[in-house]
């Protein structure tokens, strides 16, 4: 039996809810007329998120990977012994695939770190940067005469031996990773890392049929790595619009319109403080990465901006994968996103953003892609500077009393992510370091009712660069101990009071006053607000009270 989901119901219309949005605008201050414009968005990208979608474009859908996808876990820890026994219990206890950072180990150890593995059952792609050859080498030997089901030599479109491995590649194993996470890892918007990803896919088209293969066997041995974030929907549509601009490039070049996508957990939004709200950011991503079709996921375990994860935490991350497809059913139904109008609006917007940008690069080099992801890095910087981009944890309720758990140094995420979180870490750090913690006054003026509000925000920003506060009537400021105030109130308050608790604060020794809120008062040397710039807030804070920085 049909059911109509919205029987009983008058259709509504987009005049209809412009007239109840503007209704609703209006009574906070709005007097324009275009309620799709005050409520949009706009990411990175300068893609538009429009408040409701009422149509959708017609497009041709590409569908993911269906089914349970490869679980695929990372391992990088120096000592080949401590990798083995790593693999070993993760091929035992959900992970189906293994990726190999080999930065710190050396290939010839390959024998004993796969030692065990059964390489006809468990797909290997190895990460071996400039040492690639001699790690394909290794791996090859070690299966002479087998298939591989899978995995991935881990050659660079660019590295100078690809053309020597071109025909090595036996069963399903590939020969080259298009790493787009590094660009995302260096501060690439979502169409800028499709853009990246396309441009070296091309590129290593061009490589392979030159060493010799046929065009339908080079897109064969070619593999995509993409981050996926806790921006869900950005990450989905990513995914689904990275398949249609590759099939476009299969369709101009004469190959099978497929694309195998690796989604790795972001390292750029992992945070070393609180590190354990990166469980929620990692299964947010994950799902997301399911969702959109990636072939393999690869978590990055919680604690992996503190150096290598211990063994709880690859637990944990591949039991989060585990859980979305086990429990959750993430994966029982292919491309469960489509035919929603906004992710198909936001897949399409996605692909010609990135498809402009590759034409670009194809003209003019990839300079083109490095100077756009050089302006996001710093447009993003500026929103977490200013908190428009938070951070729970970090800049956003941070905890003081925090004890960071310990891990053993060495590559805990994948690549060399610019985190997000490092400005106001670093600040943490430093005022951790000190003998006695730096602390800012709160002069609160009133009932508490009247200055609760700005007492919380005005602590809350301190605390993201780890300093303390306390709060108290004016006259108390001189037993803080502390050169700096911070004069919390309402702006009733404020008009009637700031100049004279300003004064008062002055002559019982404060040399900086600040006021949480806006606007201009005798006495008053700067104001906190939604919106202001966080970290200067906090680099002069330290100045102001001695801090080293």
């Amino acid at each position: 039996m049909r059911v109509e989901l919205a029987a009983g119901f008058d259709p509504g219309s987009r005049e209809e809810w412009r007239a109840l949005a503007l209704s609703v605008l209006r009574k906070s201050g709005y007097e324009g007329d275009d309620p799709e414009g005050r409520l949009a968005t706009r990411t990175y990208d300068d893609v538009t998120i429009a408040p409701l979608y009422d149509e959708a474009p017609e497009l041709p859908r590409l569908v993911g990977h269906a089914g349970p996808w490869d679980v695929r876990q990372r391992h990088a820890h120096p000592d080949p012994r401590v990798t083995r026994e790593a693999i070993l219990a993760d091929l035992e206890n959900g992970v189906s695939s293994i990726w190999l950072d080999l930065t710190s180990i050396d290939p010839a150890a390959l024998p004993v770190v796969l030692d065990g593995v059964l390489l006809d059952l468990a797909p290997v792609v190895l990460d071996a940067g400039n040492r690639a050859a001699r790690a394909a080498h290794a791996l090859l030997q070690l299966n002479e005469a087998g298939e591989f089901p899978g995995g991935n030599l881990g050659f660079a479109p660019g590295d100078p031996d690809l053309a020597d491995f071109a025909g090595r590649a036996r069963g399903r194993l590939r020969l080259v990773v298009v790493d787009a996470l590094a660009y995302h890892d260096r501060g690439a918007a979502d169409a800028q890392e499709l853009a990246a990803s396309i441009t070296q896919g091309v590129q290593a088209l061009r490589r392979l049929t030159e060493a010799g293969l046929p065009v339908e066997r080079a897109f064969e041995l070619i593999e995509f790595r993409y981050a996926a974030t806790a921006d869900q929907f950005l990450t989905i549509a990513k995914l689904r619009a990275a398949r249609r601009l590759w099939a476009r490039v299969a369709e101009v070049a004469g190959g099978p319109p497929a694309q195998l996508q690796h989604a790795v957990t972001s390292g750029a939004m992992m945070t070393a403080r609180d590190p354990w709200v990166n469980l929620l950011r990692t299964t947010l991503a994950c799902f997301a990465a399911g969702a959109g079709g990636a072939d393999a996921v690869t978590v990055q375990p919680f604690d992996a901006a503190l150096g290598l994860p211990d063994a709880f935490a690859r637990r944990i991350a591949r039991n989060t994968q585990s859980l979305l497809v086990e429990e959750a059913g993430v994966a029982r139904v292919a491309d469960p996103a489509g035919g929603s109008w906004y992710v198909e609006h936001l897949t399409d917007d996605l692909a010609n953003r990135a498809w402009e940008l590759f034409r670009q690069a194809e003209r003019q080099g990839e300079r083109v892609i490095e100077e756009a992801v050089a302006a996001t890095r710093a447009r993003r910087a500026g929103d977490v500077a200013r908190r428009r981009h938070p951070i729970t944890g970090v800049s956003e309720f941070p905890n003081l009393a925090e004890r960071p758990p310990v891990r053993e140094p060495g590559r805990g995420l994948a690549g060399e992510p610019v985190r997000h979180a490092e400005p106001y870490e670093h600040l943490r750090d430093v005022a951790d370091r000190q003998e006695n913690r730096p602390v800012v006054f709160l002069a609160t003026l009133g009932p508490i009712a009247v200055h609760t509000a700005r007492a919380t925000f005005a602590a809350n920003l301190f605390a993201a660069g780890g300093i303390a506060t306390v709060a108290g009537a004016p006259e108390e400021f001189a037993d803080a101990g502390t050169p700096v105030a911070c004069i919390c109130s309402s702006d009733r308050l404020y008009a009637d009071q700031a100049a004279q608790v300003a004064a008062a604060l002055r002559e019982a020794g404060a040399r900086k006053v600040w006021l949480a809120g806006k606007g201009e008062y005798e006495g008053v040397d700067a104001t906190l607000f939604a919106g202001c710039d966080a970290l200067k807030v906090l680099e002069t804070t330290f100045d102001d009270l001695g801090v080293d920085r």
